[in-house]
């Protein structure tokens, strides 16, 4: 582990602009640490050729470390991992544009841990955040680190469901990891850092840019053995994290949903361009060659099973209504046609059915069923 100087010494290397992983091993080669590499004068370091920008900063009063950097490093469970650490991810060091460090907040050992990627709209349905929480949820008993981009949306039900499965999950932020973006997820990066860890190569006090979060995805999709898109729309950043997921060589899974959905269509084009349909979680455990570690899961392909499973118990008139329903949403007039029933007879046995749980509101006054239970059950 390295010592303060030194990490401080690589807190002032990482905010160096035009520095990459190989001048970098060059100056150490020469100096032998980051703290070296600092004390270095102009005129030494012209011999490394070093780009303009890199060496004008190096000699500028910027190239000093900071008091809040050795604040943020005091704290517990504050680590900062040099490109060089053990702790640093392997498959990073792969990419042609590696981060030269990372700030990790929480248990930093998790980054080595075998990672699937849920990303999707900041927007969702209903429907979508229950499947990317069920979803992490199930794939978080079976041993997988959940991870994600920490923001509105699917991302936080992503991790929310690896949390409840009492799973690891990790955050990779699109900020300085002393910020909070959104502010409202306070509580979850709290719980997040807890759990796992919150990861960002970002400077300490770096606000949310845009030209942030295409460089935060790919360290999620480089990390992961795969991707899973829960819903996006045709112009979603979570397309973005797909496509490098592509380049990396990992695999890409998304979840299918209704023609009529705006949501959908991201995942719909990601399924046309060869990423794997996906209805349960064996669809990827399969894919990865992934073995649980859970002993008390029982697979949908282990246990018995009609296609669409009807709920136990229920009148007959309500299963009725339930076909009639489908799994698009439909407006209550369509539901009348559909099943026979007297309007009122209809709006009432929705009321029951949406109390039970078997149904969910959606937007324009339509219903839709609600699918999932749990990942990979349908009911």
């Amino acid at each position: 582990m390295a010592d303060l100087d030194d990490l401080l010494a690589w807190t002032v290397l990482a905010r160096t602009p035009g520095l990459d992983v190989a001048l970098l091993q060059a100056m150490f080669e020469r100096w032998g640490s980051a703290a070296a590499v600092l004390a270095a004068g102009e005129r030494q370091r012209l011999g490394t050729q070093s780009p303009p920008a890199s060496a004008a900063f190096l000699a500028s009063a910027a190239a000093r470390p900071r008091t809040i950097d050795g604040r943020w490093l005091e704290g517990a469970q504050h680590h900062l991992l040099p490109f060089t650490d053990p702790n640093f991810p392997v498959p990073l060091r792969e990419l042609p544009d590696c981060p030269l460090a990372l700030y990790v907040c929480g248990n930093a050992h998790s980054l080595l841990e075998p990672q699937l990627a849920i990303v999707g709209s900041r927007n969702p349905s209903s429907q979508g955040r229950d499947n990317a929480t069920a979803f992490a949820e199930s794939l978080g008993e079976r041993g997988l680190t959940i991870t994600s981009g920490a923001a509105e949306g699917i991302d936080s039900a992503a991790h929310e469901g690896a949390l409840r499965a009492q799973a690891l999950t990790i955050g990779v932020l699109g900020t300085g990891i002393d910020r909070v973006y959104p502010s409202g997820n306070r509580p979850l990066f709290d719980e997040i850092a807890e759990r796992g860890a919150l990861v960002s190569e970002f400077a300490l006090g770096t606000p949310p840019r845009r030209s942030n979060f295409p460089r935060r995805n790919r360290i999620i999709a480089a990390m992961s053995l795969g991707t899973l898109v829960v819903e996006a729309a045709r112009r979603s950043g979570s397309l973005i994290t797909a496509r490098q997921a592509v380049d990396y060589g990992r695999e890409v899974f998304a979840i299918p949903g209704s023609i009529h959905n705006p949501l959908s269509r991201g995942c719909h084009e990601l399924i046309k361009a060869g990423a794997r349909l996906v209805e349960t979680v064996d669809d990827i455990l399969r894919e990865l060659n992934f073995s649980t570690f859970s002993v008390n899961y029982l697979s949908p392909s282990e246990g018995k099973r009609s296609a669409v499973p009807t709920p136990v118990g229920m009148d007959k008139d309500h299963k009725i209504l339930l076909d009639a329903l489908g799994f698009d949403p439909v407006d209550l007039d369509t539901l009348v046609v559909r099943s026979g029933f007297k309007p009122e007879a209809v709006s009432s046995m929705m009321l029951i059915l949406e109390l039970e749980g078997h149904v969910q509101a959606a937007p324009g006054g339509r219903y839709s069923r609600v699918a999932y239970r749990r990942a990979g059950v349908e009911r």
